[in-house]
């Protein structure tokens, strides 16, 4: 199970509304929906929480590009809602890397026979995703969530960064 909204930054304050992920497929797509919900370019928020296990925060500052952190990579990795945020940049890719070329067997071998086993530090797409936060960490300071305190959150941090951002009201009125 999982929960999306966004949080826009108005002149009167916070505005949240929840979303549906269903028809977002990229982070562009996802960065296209937040700035939907601002016309006036203001900063808007997509938290993102899944079932306790991770959270991420897409931070869109008009049409700068988004900023990003998701608090367990490996635990997003495997939502396909993770997937949205764990660009290749957020992960410390290349971005020509395919994964799909790491997975196939290229070393000269047939299958069942022994090769160099990745010697040259090539791995699967799976390994490549590190065990706890990535990205951003610093998203929300000028918000008042330092990059401490958004490491430290774990089991309900999105209450926990409406409330520190003055917005947890509207937040739980979209929960």
């Amino acid at each position: 199970m999982y929960f999306a909204a966004l949080l826009a930054r108005t002149e009167d304050g916070w505005e949240a509304s929840d979303t549906e992920l269903d028809d977002v497929e990229t982070l562009s797509d996802l960065a296209d929906l937040a700035r939907e919900a601002s016309p006036d370019e203001d900063t808007v928020l997509v938290l993102i929480e899944q079932e306790d296990s991770w959270f991420g925060v897409v931070r869109i500052d008009g049409e700068e590009d988004p900023r990003i952190y998701v608090s367990d990579a490996a635990a997003a990795a495997r939502s396909s809602y993770g997937e949205l945020l764990l660009t290749d940049e957020l992960l410390g890719r290349d971005p020509g890397d395919d994964d799909d070329l790491d997975a196939l067997d290229l070393d000269g071998t047939e299958d069942g026979e022994d090769g160099d086993d990745d010697a040259d530090g090539a791995s699967g797409s799976a390994e490549a995703v590190p065990h706890g936060p990535v990205g951003d960490a610093a998203v929300l300071d000028d918000l008042g969530v330092s990059e401490k305190e958004l490491k430290a959150l774990s089991q309900d941090a999105l209450s926990e960064i409406a409330d520190a951002l003055g917005a947890s009201e509207v937040l739980e009125t979209v929960r």
